[in-house]
């Protein structure tokens, strides 16, 4: 596992030991960023269920001003702060360990909102449309915002969830990458 590309490019990083983690591919996370970037001129960014961090690092080095990760998992944010630490990214950061729901509701306290979200929670408890749902109805996504889900290639998501609109989706496997915008208004 590694940077794929950008200011880091070919970094390795630390994958969380065990079998709670599941990092996406370099071959996924490629595709991914080549669907919504593949580089960026600053923005915020999420990455919920971040596990050892990778697609939060990927975004970072591609150009995102800041990425906020957050796994409830104590390894897994252990790793996370080894791999931002190796980039060199520790001012560009903030690890929370946190469960998602609880991570939203500081999230909407905080009045954040981001430009990308990371959602990539576990296969066996995917939970895509209410977390989408909350994150648009609580103004947590920016208009324009970009919210990339990676889920298992069973799951099928639909077209639109509040404000958000499926633009993209690709197979790799067992893996699909699902994208939506945030329509402007509102």
């Amino acid at each position: 596992m590694r940077v794929v590309s950008g200011s880091c490019k070919g970094r390795p990083l630390k994958a969380v030991p065990g079998r709670t983690t599941r990092p996406t591919t370099d071959k996924v996370k490629e595709a991914m960023f080549n669907m919504i970037g593949p580089y960026f001129d600053g923005g915020i960014g999420l990455d919920l269920f971040a596990g050892s961090g990778g697609l939060g690092l990927e975004a970072l080095s591609r150009g995102l001003e800041k990425v906020i990760f957050i796994d409830q998992d104590p390894k897994a944010v252990q790793i996370i702060r080894e791999n931002i630490k190796a980039c060199h990214f520790e001012e560009k950061t903030e690890v929370y360990r946190n469960d998602a729901g609880l991570a939203i509701k500081a999230l909407i306290k905080r009045e954040i909102r981001f430009d990308y979200l990371f959602l990539d929670p576990p296969y066996k408890r995917q939970q895509l449309v209410s977390l989408m749902e909350k994150l648009d109805s609580e103004e947590l996504i920016n208009n324009s915002g970009i919210v990339v889900c990676e889920h298992s290639n069973d799951v099928e998501l639909p077209l639109a969830v509040g404000r958000l609109t499926q633009i993209k989706q690709e197979n790799y496997g067992i893996t699909t990458v699902t994208i939506y915008s945030r329509e402007h208004g509102e």
